[in-house]
């Protein structure tokens, strides 16, 4: 029989991440032609999958007595899939999470292993085990967030990390849809459900950085790094005259829908412009580990040696935007990183001067994990 039309999206779609993709463009891609329940139900088993990596895979050794490194990489998406479903999943009929697993195996071309993922997966429905959710969190990531927050505030993020997002809009100073109730951030609602209709999702932890440029009607604004664009559509709320930029053509297509002037540049190099600016806004290329439930298989790629290599080209770029402010501006730095050498490590080595600091910090604040410095 057909495996059920949200296991093959969702298999293509962790399929598809396996090999570099980013994962809500590989569901998009894979999901467009479902009806919404299959929808939604793909879009849980990717992310859930890939949330919980770490606890499955833990799994599939203890039920299969087998390296997971060693396993076929789609056997091993399916079983991880199939796992998810069985301990998380409650709508889900078991013998359906079963059966679907042995024909997707089959029908990747992996027949050979049909017997095998039919075994772990009718095991793990006889014989539950109980195991650590921060499995799912790499351990040198889990040490470095013990080093700097402390073991109980590390456990609430990683925890944090391992539950879907919840979901903001941004409605500035109109008229929030039904349903959508207030925020302490302004403009910021948390819509539980339903259509957004015109208004975007846009993170509250997001929101709650460009309120500290304290922007006045007339000023000009440089956003650097400003695609895909919500800061900066939110920047323009108020009305300043504004520039914004970002590395790659690609990515700064996403601004021209935005009606300002969208500069190509490398920001990491001195910035072409012949003025200086009453506010800059630095949304520095990072680690996004503050944005984990959103962004999960970060966290599987991401390597120790990474957020060295980013803190150089963070403090490259914000060494070039200092250039281009005036004396009596403001500039905020901001991330979605929750490493200390991407947020504070960079600003200790900038000679500004610090304004005002904000963190949110997920698992203590709602939204995803930002760091934020004003800088004069």
């Amino acid at each position: 029989m057909k495996p059920a039309p949200a296991r093959q999206a969702a298999f293509g779609a962790l399929l598809a991440v396996d090999r570099g993709a980013w994962s809500a463009e590989a569901l998009a891609a894979k999901s467009a032609h479902l009806e919404p329940r299959d929808a939604a139900l793909a879009s849980d088993i990717v992310f859930g999958t890939l949330r919980r990596r770490g606890e499955l895979d833990a799994l599939i050794g203890l039920y299969s007595k087998r390296a997971v490194g060693g396993i076929d990489p789609a056997v091993r998406i399916v079983l991880e899939m199939g796992l998810y479903q069985i301990r998380f999943l409650d709508r889900v009929p078991d013998h359906a999470i079963v059966n679907d697993a042995v024909e997707l195996v089959r029908r990747a071309g992996k027949t050979s292993a049909a017997s095998f993922v039919n075994a772990i997966l009718r095991r793990a429905i006889r014989e539950p085990v109980g195991i650590s959710d921060l499995l799912s969190t790499p351990p040198w990531l889990l040490d470095r967030w013990i080093a700097q927050y402390g073991e109980p505030a590390a456990s609430e993020i990683a925890r944090a990390s391992l539950q879907p997002p919840e979901r903001f809009i941004r409605v500035g100073d109109r008229t929030a849809p039904p349903g959508a109730e207030p925020t302490n951030v302004p403009g910021c609602y948390v819509l539980e459900t339903g259509d957004p209709g015109p208004f975007r999702f846009q993170d509250i932890g997001s929101q709650a950085v460009v309120p500290l440029l304290q922007l006045q009607p007339g000023q000009t604004l440089l956003d650097l790094c400003a695609a895909p664009g919500n800061k900066t559509a939110q920047v323009l709320e108020t009305p300043v005259t504004a520039i914004a930029s970002d590395l790659h053509p690609s990515r700064a297509k996403l601004l021209s829908l935005l009606a300002i002037p969208v500069v190509t540049l490398d920001a990491t190099k001195p910035l072409p412009f012949n003025m200086k600016f009453d506010r800059i806004l630095v949304d520095a290329p990072c680690s996004g580990t503050g944005t984990l439930a959103r962004n999960p298989e970060i966290k599987w790629r991401l390597q120790p040696e990474d957020i060295a290599d980013l803190q150089k080209r963070q403090k490259a770029i914000l060494g070039n935007a200092l250039a281009q402010l005036k004396p009596d501006g403001l500039l905020v730095y901001s991330t979605c990183s929750l490493e200390r050498e991407e947020n504070q490590g960079v600003i200790e080595t900038s000679g500004a001067k610090v304004v005002e600091t904000m963190q949110r910090i997920p698992g203590r604040d709602r939204g995803d994990g930002f760091f934020a410095t004003v800088l004069r």
